[in-house]
């Protein structure tokens, strides 16, 4: 089970940090996906990580601005939200690819995941 927490209400050039813990599964087998749905729209990746945590994709609209990680000693995955923007508002959420054998593989696809959480609001303000 993932349970992502951090969301808020921010102003435009702001920060915030979401986490995503798990129970159940060790991030340490599992490629993660950040993937956030705004009202009316579908849901897409914004950043996904391989197994490892050393292969990180970032979509454009997100480079420079967020950067995810992987701790697997606190067995949680981060998205740290720098400078936001209010086109960054919408509900973000974590999902888990198992990996059977080692990749560096960052999976982009929802389909691609087998387990997801529950989404944390973000939302940006001008």
């Amino acid at each position: 089970q993932l349970q992502a927490s951090g969301g808020g209400l921010v102003l435009a050039g702001g920060s915030l940090r979401l986490s995503c813990a798990a129970s159940g599964l060790t991030f340490s087998n599992y490629a993660v996906g950040w993937f956030r749905q705004a009202p009316g729209k579908e849901r897409g990746i914004v950043a996904a990580i391989s197994q490892s945590g050393d292969t990180i994709y970032y979509i454009d609209s997100v480079k420079g601005r967020f950067s995810a990680s992987k701790d697997h000693a606190k067995n949680t995955v981060y998205l740290q939200m720098n400078s936001l923007k209010p086109e960054d508002t919408a509900s973000y959420y974590c999902a888990a690819a198992f990996r059977r054998y080692p990749n560096e593989y960052a999976a982009r696809g929802m389909h691609e995941y087998n387990f997801w959480g529950r989404g944390t609001q973000v939302t940006v303000s001008s």
